[in-house]
């Protein structure tokens, strides 16, 4: 009797990390070029908030030991590594309303929010 040995499967293509809008990265290239210049926006997800996460943004001088890259239209941000796994397939983006203006993120791993949009889980 012979074994049979099929080929491996073809590796399925990983979604990007993180992706960056055309809105976030043009005030991204504003800040990096501004106040923050030399600087990079470190992204990372903290325990906080009625629904257990939060996202922290902060600004790094380089690139640490436990940092993802993320390159993406035109700008890089570096994403903490312990935040991959619930950061994989978002879209940064930076929204301007009527009193209030920020970066926010559209993550296909949230489950649901808290009423007041600080805090999310998956």
């Amino acid at each position: 009797m012979s074994a049979t040995v099929s080929p491996p499967r073809p590796k399925r293509a990983l979604p990007p990390l993180m992706q960056v809008s055309d809105a976030a990265a043009e005030r991204l290239r504003g800040l990096y070029a501004g106040g923050q210049e030399g600087k990079l926006l470190r992204i990372a997800v903290s325990t906080k908030g009625c629904s257990g996460l939060s996202y922290d943004m902060s600004w790094a001088d380089a690139p640490g030991p436990g940092d993802e890259l993320v390159h993406d239209n035109g700008v890089t941000v570096l994403v903490d590594r312990k935040a991959t796994l619930f950061l994989i397939g978002s879209v940064m983006d930076y929204e301007v309303k009527a009193l209030s203006s920020g970066f926010s993120f559209t993550n296909p791993n949230e489950k649901g929010r808290c009423g007041c949009g600080e805090s999310f889980h998956v």
